[in-house]
């Protein structure tokens, strides 16, 4: 679908339900203003059963957010320091992801186009071939080499001129603000190009994969491939294979500024192959080099080189054109894998639809703009990225839950809704980063929430269904422990709401959701989300 198409449906679709919807959002904000049972310090038994769970030793000296409110009414049964503004994490998704869905629409479509900048003759084609990209974070090599076939398929046999590969639609920001210079080379804080491509089905744009195989015995070198295959990245094996007993671990890394990856560390005989994702840097080289070895792979020789963010000349023919995924089946691996490029990407493609302008601002600046038009004060806090992964972003918990109240009455409400994570459902793509969390509880199956981790930030934000049938929206910020992590907190908090009815409460004890739960220590300190450690250690 084109830009102008697009824009004019979605208009017509948002345009008479904006306007109902401001106005009965202008009755509907006047409830937040008005004291509320489930106040601070309201001797209500929900009341004292959640501030028994926050007053956990492991958030001595720490912040809290939290606020609870039924879904349908919007009275606040419960909250502590709802206006405080602290970090979200990965919480900042659903303000991302909402906005998405109202701006670009659930039928959005990312396209990548091969164009031709010259005439053809015969097999030759004149001039340079152009790769343009629209933002696309789904992209695989087995796409790049779909589109190489079709030109092989059209009888195209020799380019005269250059491969171009265009990712003017975004500017040439490729990281978001105050992200840790430590996380260059993780491949959850990969840089963003509106050309780039995935190594994986979890879509984790603007990486590759190094596969390290022990050799046949002690002594040997490993033995290092990428997935996808290609050039552009350079790996330099310093690892050793070593007896069963003396393996330490594989350790991958890539030097600043350059695509220069080394394998350090040992790996034992006979181990099975480790794998670790690793971040490109720039990853439209990254794509026009995995694109230009399926050209040759399909006999089509280009004579020039490779040149990186030159635009399409107007009027280029098109050749071959992949369409992506829509976004409402986007929003799987984007909140169910708690993805941060993909929150990125559609940050800046918000921006380039809304205001012609790819870059961070913008698309921040056209997030603003929906969440004002449901009646949220946006001057309470403050949003930097899309994905959560700045630590500058400070958001009070009310905000989150008037949000998610709000975004019931959307028309794409359903699909935005069957993307979050489902606790305790072992499928990958539909627990999530909650699969193994709240299990054996009430909550099990029940709540639907995004969550987030950084350092010092566990995070949880979304509905459950209490004992007597009532919908809750939840918004839970921790910030500032020093414990590893405090999600079982959280949880605690999710379990007692899943427990309890109007009028009666059954608090939950965090230590008994976390004993013998998988994937939860994180002997390192790291504080990153299980998604973010391969294998998904949820």
């Amino acid at each position: 679908m084109s830009r102008s198409l697009t824009r004019r449906g979605r208009s017509g679709r948002r345009g008479p339900w904006i306007r109902g919807l401001a106005a009965a959002l202008a009755l509907g904000a006047l409830a937040w203003a008005v004291p509320v049972a489930g106040a601070d310090g309201d001797g209500s038994a929900l009341a004292k059963a959640l501030d028994a769970i926050l007053a956990d030793a492991r958030m001595a000296s720490g912040a809290q957010g939290v606020v609870v409110a039924d879904a349908r009414s919007g009275e606040v049964l419960y909250q502590h320091a709802a206006g405080d503004r602290l970090m979200p994490g990965s919480d900042t998704k659903v303000l991302t992801s909402t906005a998405a869905m109202a701006l670009l629409g659930p039928g959005y479509r990312f396209t990548t186009d091969v164009l031709a900048g010259g005439a053809r003759h015969g097999a030759v084609l004149d001039g340079d071939l152009y790769l343009r990209g629209s933002g696309d974070p789904t992209l695989l090599a087995e796409d790049y080499d779909a589109l190489a076939a079709r030109l092989a398929q059209a009888g195209i046999r020799r380019v005269a001129g250059r491969l171009v590969a265009d990712d003017t639609r975004f500017d040439d920001q490729r990281l978001g603000r105050a992200w840790g210079a430590d996380d260059e080379a993780s491949y959850y804080t990969a840089q963003i190009s509106a050309l780039s491509l995935a190594p994986d089905t979890d879509y984790d744009t603007g990486t590759v994969i190094v596969n390290v195989t022990p050799g046949a015995a002690a002594g040997d070198r490993p033995k290092a491939t990428v997935t996808p295959p290609n050039r552009y990245v350079h790996v330099d094996v310093r690892a050793t294979t070593t007896t069963a007993a003396a393996g330490d671990g594989i350790a991958v890394d890539r030097a600043h500024g350059t695509n220069d990856i080394t394998v350090d560390g040992s790996i034992p005989v006979g181990a099975d192959p480790a794998r670790q994702w690793v971040s490109v840097w720039d990853p439209t080289g990254y794509a026009a080099a995995v694109f230009r070895d399926a050209l040759a792979r399909h006999g089509i020789r280009v004579a020039g080189p490779t040149r990186l963010g030159r635009a399409a000349p107007h009027g280029a023919r098109q050749l071959a054109a992949h369409r992506s995924m829509p976004l409402a089946d986007l929003l799987i691996p984007l909140l169910k894998l708690s993805n941060n490029m993909h929150a990125e990407i559609l940050t800046k493609a918000m921006g380039a639809e809304v205001t012609g302008r790819g870059t961070w601002a913008a698309g921040l600046t056209a997030i603003d703009g929906y969440l004002k038009g449901l009646g949220i004060d946006t001057g309470t806090f403050r949003q930097l990225d899309g994905s959560g992964l700045s630590r500058m972003n400070i958001v009070p918990a009310t905000v989150f839950v008037e949000l998610l109240r709000l975004v019931r009455e959307e028309p794409w409400f359903a699909d935005w809704y069957r993307a979050l994570p489902v606790a305790c459902d072992p499928q990958r793509f539909v627990g999530g980063t909650l699969r193994s969390r709240m299990c054996g509880t009430p909550a099990a199956l029940n709540a639907r929430a995004k969550n987030g981790s950084l350092t010092g930030v566990d995070t949880l934000s979304g509905y459950v269904t209490d004992a007597g049938g009532r919908e809750l929206v939840f918004s839970i910020l921790l910030n500032n422990h020093l414990a590893d992590d405090v999600d079982d907190i959280a949880d605690a908090i999710v379990v007692t709401l899943a427990s309890s009815r109007a009028d009666e409460a059954v608090p939950a004890d965090p230590r008994s959701l976390r004993a013998g739960r998988p994937g939860t220590a994180r002997p390192d300190g790291s504080g990153l989300e299980c998604a973010w450690r391969k294998p998904l250690m949820c």
